[in-house]
């Protein structure tokens, strides 16, 4: 008798097959009927039990959520949905579950309700569906970097250095509850912390993979990073996952080709292999859609929007021109936008970026040529000496997905921009090291993995994509 998976099963065409299959009771009905899943697919098995000639105190134990092993022949399916079934010759119940405790019933539950319920969620198709996707896509992740020649690098989580100058970081100290040294004058003196010096967990490992690009050509990372914002949105988490290549000798025409081409490939990658997945996620998002106004409804279902980000080229677009289109635009006109678009040198908001691509272009957007004073010290300077070699991919129905630039690659330019912004040189003096011993144009970018999988899976918040989200006042699981 073979040990198969229910992915497995479903797709044999050999029937009459004995088979040892085990998993956790979706639904038992009629006292006859067993609806199994593995997580190897999101399509349950039936089974089919004699419940005649099952012991009483087995059958009550076959509950939702309760984990058995059983042994049967395939055979062609009698009822709708399914091809095959297994006729049980013999069950075995490995774990029991309580009906009257098990939090995930055969009901509709609601995404607040199955985040407090983390440890479970996994087991309702929608959840369980999400994290297949994002597994597939995190290893099409990696495929892309090999087959590119990249080399992959693990860059620091604790880190002294602050890469966006952002300053929300989450500091790491040794030092007991109120029992820190002070120096001479009352600050605290992290001379005597662990590391010798205030450190942080990372919020990019940008910099670090910036001096393996400056030695073998092509880098990238792809590892946890942290933000203490205090966000509490669709689009926000305290903890994620980056993914930021740094290529060397690479401008900022070749970083908006290499995001393009990444995007499209990972995205292709996944309708290739998560067509289950995604048939079940596009029409759930189809479902959900129309429970709002017709004027917020998305024109395009999930799969018609993967694929159309696949098949078009993405529109470029100047920061200059994105104003100008925006300060014209009626929602502006008519003060629709929360933040009103007057002047040139304004940050763009999420409303303005969907606004951009959502509406005005209807497809994928990269801007370019941002003001120097509202991107990051590290982002090489424009000859006009006011804007900056930076770009964003905009996606419908999030915004930013993609924020990249071509590197200041000039040690006295980099050197004046960091004095600006009071950024000690000694603080980021290998960094500075790697213009002086052999600079040359270098480029990169940062991707948030879960904005990735929110758009490819059509989840509207960004804590439903990732196992057990880092929020506010949440570090629960």
């Amino acid at each position: 008798m073979t040990e198969k998976n229910v992915a497995e099963i479903l797709k044999t065409d050999t029937v009459l097959q004995e088979v040892h299959v085990k998993g956790w009771v979706r639904t038992f009905r009629s006292n006859r009927f067993i609806a199994l899943n593995d997580g190897s697919t999101i399509k349950n098995i039936q089974c089919v039990i004699d419940f005649e000639n099952t012991d009483e105190n087995t059958l009550k134990r076959i509950t939702t959520g309760a984990a058995i092993a059983v042994n049967g022949t395939v055979v062609e399916s009698q009822g709708r949905g399914q091809t095959v079934e297994i006729q049980v010759s013999e069950i075995e119940i490995l774990g029991d579950s309580n009906p009257d405790e098990y939090p995930i019933q055969p009901k509709k539950h609601s995404f607040e309700f199955l985040r407090e319920n983390a440890h479970l969620r996994m087991r309702t198709n929608t959840f369980s569906a999400v994290m297949r996707v994002r597994s597939k896509l995190s290893f099409a992740v990696h495929k892309y970097f090999q087959e590119n020649g990249f080399n992959y690098v693990n860059t620091p989580i604790i880190t002294g250095s602050d890469a966006e100058g952002a300053g929300e970081m989450f500091r790491v100290t040794n030092f007991e509850d109120n029992k820190a040294p002070l120096t001479e004058d009352g600050k605290i003196d992290y001379s005597k912390d662990f590391f010798g010096k205030e450190t942080n967990l990372t919020v990019s490992g940008q910099l670090e993979a910036e001096t393996f690009a400056m030695s073998l050509g092509k880098a990238y990372t792809f590892g946890p990073t942290f933000r203490a914002e205090n966000s509490n949105t669709t689009r926000h988490l305290a903890e994620f996952w980056m993914i930021e290549p740094e290529v060397a000798f690479m401008d900022l025409d070749g970083n908006m080709d290499l995001a393009e081409d990444f995007i499209k490939s990972v995205i292709n990658d996944v309708l290739e292999n998560c067509k289950d997945d995604l048939a079940f996620l596009d029409q759930r998002l189809t479902q959900e859609e129309k429970s709002k106004p017709q004027a917020q409804r998305s024109e395009m279902s999930l799969l018609e929007k993967l694929k159309f980000v696949v098949k078009n080229n993405f529109k470029r677009v100047s920061y200059t021109e994105a104003i100008d289109i925006l300060r014209n635009s009626k929602p502006n006109k008519k003060k629709k936008f929360q933040f009103p678009i007057t002047d040139w040198g304004a940050d763009l908001q999420s409303e303005h970026e969907r606004f951009l691509v959502e509406k005005h272009f209807k497809c994928p957007v990269i801007l370019f040529d941002y003001p120097a004073n509202i991107k990051a010290f590290y982002m090489r300077l424009n000859d006009d000496g006011k804007t900056v070699r930076a770009m964003d991919v905009l996606f419908p129905g999030i915004g930013e997905i993609v924020g990249g630039s071509q590197r200041e690659e000039r040690y006295d330019v980099l050197v004046e921009k960091m004095k600006a912004l009071d950024i000690e040189e000694q603080e980021l003096w290998w960094y500075l090291d790697l213009r002086k011993y052999g600079t040359a144009v270098h480029s990169g970018f940062g991707l948030g993995f879960e904005r990735l999988v929110q758009f490819t899976t059509g989840m509207s918040n960004i804590r439903d994509v990732i196992p057990f989200p880092r929020t506010p006042q949440n570090a629960e699981f």
